[in-house]
């Protein structure tokens, strides 16, 4: 795929089509990478983004309980001294 340098103010940039933006799920940020004669543009990923704001409703809930002991009946803590 071709696609042109147009000139935005001072700066050249290029405009990616709206099919592109949603398959490949990019809304504000890219991740630019440099590698052996290649620009490689990739979607800026937050795998983490929105946890804190769960997690706090999930502890306001009373929903963050183990679902299994971390203690085990047959546990030996003998062999740790």
């Amino acid at each position: 795929m071709d696609i042109s340098v147009i000139s935005i103010g001072n700066s050249k940039g290029i405009r990616l089509t709206k099919t592109i933006l949603e398959k490949y799920n990019i809304t504000d940020t890219l991740e630019l990478i440099l590698e052996k004669g290649y620009i490689i543009l990739k979607p800026k990923q937050q795998p983490r983004r929105g946890w804190e704001k769960s997690f706090k409703l999930m502890n306001e809930n009373e929903d963050d309980k183990l679902v299994m002991s971390d203690i085990f009946d047959d546990e030996n803590f003998d062999e740790w001294n």
